[in-house]
């Protein structure tokens, strides 16, 4: 399956990674509603490519992504309009929030630089999130006299507990990357230059394993969010009846046998 070109993103694949590259660094890639559209799209072209078996967002310049292009509303802001922010959320962010979660393949941040306000939101969605030693978090909602939104106010207490997302989110304050690896916000901290490499050497280690099983996972995690004990027990019964029927479970167990690595196909 040939690789879409966008406008406003970049769009590579290569030995079963696709990165998805926010391009707007002008401004610091606030999400247009093109950006939006294109970003969505491409999401969904890498859910239904079988040769793309880890996806990785990441942003041009020096930033991951700022939020909401307020350029955008600005034309309502100045004739006095409210605009339908909610109206906006339920169409441009929400699914990309959504695609994210429910895509059954890892989807990594690299976070570059600053992730803000749904930019944010959009990292804390991902899987797994590496971030440059320059990078920093701002819930940036409260600066503009608004509440969380993107799945920040769902995401970030479970990422780095109730009290500290309450004071992020009531205070605007920065996180820096290094504060937010303490937290357990990302999974590593690594110097700029080096981002991308260190991205994807996780991301082709995830690529070359068993993706039925990730997917499997990815969908036990999030029930396991809301559920009690006893729903979460018969969801994994469920979930490992399927796992146990794929080809990259047979070709563990032989392999555990023949005492080698497995290769795993994603089947």
């Amino acid at each position: 399956m040939s690789a879409p070109s966008y406008e406003t993103i970049t769009y590579e694949k290569s030995e079963g990674v696709a990165i998805i590259t926010l391009n707007r660094p002008d401004v610091l890639n606030a999400v247009n509603e093109k950006m939006g559209q294109e970003l969505l799209d491409s999401l969904r072209a890498a859910e239904r490519d079988s040769e793309v078996r880890c996806v990785v967002i990441t942003g041009k310049g020096r930033a991951f992504c700022a939020g909401e292009d307020i350029q955008d509303l600005r034309g309502d802001y100045e004739r006095g309009v409210n605009p339908k922010l909610g109206q906006r959320l339920l169409h441009k962010y929400n699914p990309i929030i959504r695609r994210i979660r429910q895509m059954e393949k890892p989807v990594i941040a690299a976070v570059n630089g600053v992730a803000a306000g749904a930019g944010a939101g959009i990292a804390y969605s991902c899987d797994l999130r590496i971030a440059s030693d320059t990078a920093k978090f701002i819930q940036a909602f409260i600066r503009v006299g608004l509440a969380p939104d993107s799945g920040t106010s769902f995401f970030l207490p479970r990422l780095v507990g109730f009290s500290k997302a309450m004071e992020l989110a009531l205070t605007g304050e920065e996180l820096a990357s290094k504060d937010a690896e303490r937290f357990g916000l990302v999974s590593k901290v690594v110097p700029t230059d080096q981002l991308m490499t260190t991205t994807k050497e996780t991301a082709n280690r995830l690529a070359t394993g068993p993706t039925k099983a990730i997917g499997l996972t990815k969908r036990a995690l999030n029930r396991s969010i809301s559920s009690d004990l006893e729903t979460v027990l018969d969801y994994e019964s469920y979930m490992q009846e399927i796992a146990g029927a794929t080809s990259d479970h047979a070709e563990a167990v032989k392999a555990f046998f023949e005492k080698r690595k497995p290769i795993f196909k994603g089947k």
